[in-house]
């Protein structure tokens, strides 16, 4: 059993309580037995060092420690920021491979915590490309440009804002959290919140992963904490300290907005990475049996991550054709334990909220083609059972897609619902050509979205392909003839508009939000009083003429 205290300044903290991770896979042996576990553990009974479904243990900070993290990290900031750039991108490339070197480590932890394992592996995976060189190179570029415009150097540099406090989700803690690699990149000093309900992947990646890496490299003891503690306690320490600047938060979208209100009252940049209703656009040209393949990522983990396809809008002309491949792919989609290599669904507490968005759509004239019920373990339908089937829902028409909750809202458990407008017009010559019209409108539907994390096309019409980069504003990222959910070197994982990501939300570059814009001018033989009219006026020649 490994156990994580409190890491402040660089050192482990005292104890007083310890929050006790749980093989997720004991609850399908004996629910009730892991729960009572889990029970006694809080209250503080004593620890049976051989009992295998104690994975591991994470202090519950104090709240002098959490003040003292805060203090650390403004004081260890000033000589971290001053690290040069090309010293700190050492830092993340060590990570990096830290991570690559410890890449299984990393999937069991998840699995532990209850990520299915392609689930788990997937996520592992976004982190080294997350953390890859050519990640890194792109973020590189953007935060230094110098060059010399006559007498003068003119340096244009990103500084980190200071403090960083990071908040992930509770659904994917571990691997989210580790976007705080690039604040620290940055140049900023960092204080990681463990979540009380999974901490111990967050601890152990940044503890193995990252921590480690500070020490051999003799960055300031403060750069890092990490903490766990009661969200509300922390999140109100946070806006009332001196020693924060950012607030990098991640959660839903009522909660999220709210956050980044206080933030700015508060005097502090929030960083927002919220709740996403992402959209697919499938034309009819697509390769539909790709097409399909990515769709079906909606159902990896039960559609509870933010970044899945949400709904689909079908060229009327394929949609049957695409319904039928996606019938066929999602029949092999199935639950159970994660550590299981074929299992992608996980299960779902919200079914209640499944069920009332369900028989609402269908309701209102929507067709349910596939799914609809809550499952057990092995895949049988179970009115009791933890999981539900992977659902698919038609929607015709725009009019009635745009009052279907299904549609626009965020749906955070195996609900897809595949939009089929209305049939669009005639057809202009030439393979492969089509109406811009119905195009056109696909974009504005797309657009409407009040979400903005991804949207993705399928279509081999190279001009339809530049026009949806060109209109669809929508989104942080968008995908073209590609896996929806994949992790792309070189290009942000993460970020959104709306009430994905906020008024500041775009795609998130960590190191590029979690710092700031400085210009440098530096002069060789620059007479400044000469300088401020010559700067200033137009040359004298130009200006006789007058004022006009």
């Amino acid at each position: 059993m490994e156990s994580y205290p409190s890491y402040i300044a660089g050192q482990d903290a005292p104890v007083d309580k310890w929050l006790y991770a749980i093989d997720a896979s004991s609850i399908f042996d004996d629910a009730f037995g892991a729960i009572r576990l889990k029970r006694d553990l809080a209250k503080g009974a004593e620890p049976d060092p051989t009992d295998a479904r104690i994975v591991g243990r994470v202090a519950l900070s104090t709240t002098e420690q959490t003040l003292e993290a805060l203090r650390a990290a403004r004081a260890a900031q000033p000589e971290w920021g001053a690290w040069s750039l090309e010293r700190r991108l050492e830092f993340g490339a060590r990570v990096h491979q830290r991570i690559k070197d410890r890449s299984d480590e990393f999937v069991e932890v998840l699995i532990a915590e209850g990520h299915p394992r392609r689930l788990a592996q997937w996520e592992v995976a976004g982190v080294i490309q997350c953390s890859s060189p050519e990640t890194f190179a792109a973020n590189a570029r953007m935060m230094e440009h110098r060059e010399r415009i006559g007498d003068r150097e003119i340096r244009l540099v990103r500084k980190g804002d200071g403090v960083v406090c990071l908040s992930p989700p509770q659904n994917a803690a571990a691997s989210n959290s580790m976007l705080g690699v690039h604040a620290l990149a940055a140049g900023n000093s960092l204080v990681v919140k463990a979540p009380r309900s999974a901490p111990y992947g967050v601890a152990w990646a940044w503890r193995e992963l990252v921590a480690s890496v500070l020490e051999e490299m003799d960055a300031p003891k403060g750069v890092l904490s990490i903490v766990s503690g009661v969200p509300k306690v922390l999140l109100d320490q946070w806006l009332a300290s001196d020693d924060v600047d950012d607030i990098f938060f991640f959660g839903s979208s009522e909660r999220g907005i709210e956050i980044g209100k206080r933030c700015v009252e508060a005097g502090k940049k929030p960083v927002l990475e919220l709740a996403g209703n992402d959209g697919v656009l499938v034309w009819r040209d697509a390769d539909l049996d790709n097409a399909a393949l990515a769709i079906s990522e909606c159902f990896y983990g039960s559609s509870q991550i933010c970044m899945v396809p949400k709904y689909v809008i079908a060229h009327p002309e394929i949609a049957d054709e695409l319904v039928e491949r996606l019938v066929k792919l999602v029949a092999d989609i199935r639950p159970g334990r994660p550590g299981d290599p074929d299992v992608l669904l996980s299960p779902v507490l919200r079914t209640g909220d499944f069920s009332a968005v369900l028989d609402e759509a269908v309701a209102d004239g929507a067709v349910l083609v596939s799914g609809g019920h809550r499952i057990a373990e092995d895949g049988t339908r179970d009115s009791s059972g933890v999981f539900l089937e992977p659902t698919l829902l038609r929607v015709d028409g725009y009019e009635r897609a745009e009052k279907t909750r299904a549609v626009r809202e965020e749906t955070f458990y195996p609900l897809l619902a595949l939009v089929v407008p209305e049939q669009a017009g005639p057809q202009q010559t030439g393979s492969g050509q089509t109406d811009e019209a119905a195009f056109d409108e696909a974009l504005r539907f797309m657009n409407a979205n009040p979400y903005g994390l991804r949207n993705s096309l399928w279509s081999e019409n190279a001009e339809l392909v530049e026009r949806f980069c060109a209109r669809l504003d929508n989104g942080g990222i968008l995908k073209v003839n590609d896996s929806h959910l994949g992790f792309v070197p070189g290009i942000p994982s993460h970020g959104g508009n709306g009430l994905s990501g906020g008024p500041f939300g775009e795609a998130n570059f960590p190191m590029l939000r979690t710092s700031h814009l400085q210009a440098v001018s530096i002069a060789t033989n620059v007479t400044p009083r000469a300088r401020v009219f010559e700067s200033a006026l137009p040359p004298a020649d130009s200006a006789a003429g007058g004022a006009r």
